[in-house]
C-alpha cells in the first residue's frame, strides 16, 4: 500500500497540520477565508510526494556539499545546496544541513502562488519560512533549549525587516551537532540559509578537547548520519563562567563573519542559561543583550 501523508486541520480550525515521515509542518495563514482554503490545498498538493522526491536524491543529500556545483535535480534539493554552498570551501557540510528550512520555503512558494496573503508561515519543527505583507508582524519566541518549552523571550519580525526564515541549531536539536550550543536562533533571508547557518555557528560554539564534553561518532548512533564518523556532542558537563563565555565568543566571531557578507540579519546564540545575540534585525529594544566590546553581556539564568 502506498504511504499516504497526513493532512488536517489542527484543531483550532485555522492552522493546518501536514506530516510525512520525518516532516512535521505546522502552518498558519491570513487572509479571506477563501484565499486561506486555497493557499491550503496548494500546500496539501504540492507537499503530497515531496519526501519521495528528497529520498530519491538521498545518497548525493548525504554527501559534503561542493561549493562549486551539483549533481542534484530536485527543486528543493538544489535549493539546499544553494543554502549550504556558501560555506563548503571552508566547513564540513551536506545539503541536509538545510533540508527543514528548503521544505518550508517550498510549501510557503506554493501557498503564495495559490492566493495572496496577508501572513503566513510554515513551522517545520521550529524552522520556519514566513512572509509578511506590508503593516504585517510576526512573533518568535525564543527556547532556552529545543527540547524543553520554556519561553525565554520573543523576537518581533516586521514586513519592513529583510528577515523571512529563522532556524535553530544545536545539540538538543533534531540534528547532531558538532559544538556545545544548547540553541543558536538565525534569522535569515529565507529558511533555507537560516537553517544552514544556525548549523555553522551552533558547530562554531565549542570547547575543543574540553574534558566535560562528552563526544561520540554520529554513526554510532545513527548508522546513516551524513556526519559519518564525525565526533557529535552528546554531553556537556560543569562549566565554568570564562569557559561558557570562550565558547559562545567563539561562535559570536562566527556569527559576526557571517553577518558581515549578508548570510545572517541576526543571531542569538545560548549556552547553559547565558546568551549572547549578534545583529539588530528582530531583537528589539530590551529584548536581549547585544555583543559588543569587552565581555559577553548575560541574561538571568533560566
Amino acid at each position: 500500500m502506498k504511504r499516504l501523508p497526513q493532512i488536517a486541520l489542527l484543531p483550532d480550525g485555522k492552522r493546518l497540520h501536514l506530516q510525512d515521515g520525518p516532516i512535521d509542518l505546522v502552518i498558519g495563514a491570513q487572509g479571506s477565508e477563501g484565499e486561506v482554503r486555497a493557499a491550503y490545498e496548494a500546500a496539501a498538493r504540492r507537499f503530497n510526494g515531496l519526501l519521495d522526491e528528497l529520498c530519491e536524491e538521498l545518497i548525493e543529500l548525504r554527501k559534503a556539499a561542493d561549493p562549486a556545483c551539483s549533481a542534484l535535480s530536485g527543486v528543493v534539493a538544489r535549493r539546499m545546496h544553494a543554502a549550504v554552498a556558501p560555506f563548503a570551501a571552508g566547513h564540513f557540510i551536506t545539503p541536509m544541513a538545510a533540508v527543514a528550512g528548503s521544505v518550508a520555503e517550498e510549501i510557503l512558494g506554493a501557498m503564495l502562488a495559490a492566493a495572496p496573503l496577508d501572513r503566513a508561515y510554515v513551522n517545520n519543527g521550529g524552522d520556519i519560512a514566513l512572509h509578511l505583507a506590508d503593516g504585517e508582524q510576526f512573533t518568535v519566541g525564543l527556547l532556552d533549549r529545543p527540547d524543553r518549552h520554556g519561553l525565554m523571550r520573543t523576537i518581533d519580525i516586521d514586513a519592513d525587516d529583510p528577515a523571512r526564515g529563522i532556524a535553530t541549531s544545536g545539540r538538543h536539536g533534531r540534528s547532531f551537532s558538532l559544538g556545545i550550543a544548547d540553541a543558536v536562533t538565525v534569522l535569515a533571508r529565507t529558511a533555507s540559509q537560516a537553517d544552514a547557518a544556525a548549523t555553522i555557528i551552533a558547530n562554531a560554539v565549542d570547547l575543543p578537547g574540553h574534558p566535560a564534553i562528552v563526544r561520540c561518532p554520529a554513526n554510532e548512533l545513527q548508522p546513516d548520519s551524513d556526519l559519518g564518523a564525525r565526533l557529535v556532542t552528546r554531553d556537556v558537563g560543569t562549566l565554568g563562567e570564562s569557559e561558557i563565555d570562550d565558547a559562545l565568543r567563539a561562535g559570536v566571531t562566527r556569527a559576526q563573519q557571517l553577518l558581515a557578507a549578508g548570510l545572517i540579519e541576526g543571531a542569538a546564540l545560548r549556552l547553559l542559561g547565558e546568551t549572547a545575540v549578534v545583529g539588530a534585525t528582530g531583537f528589539k529594544a530590551g529584548a536581549l543583550p547585544a555583543f559588543h566590546k569587552g565581555a559577553l553581556e548575560r541574561t538571568v539564568h533560566v
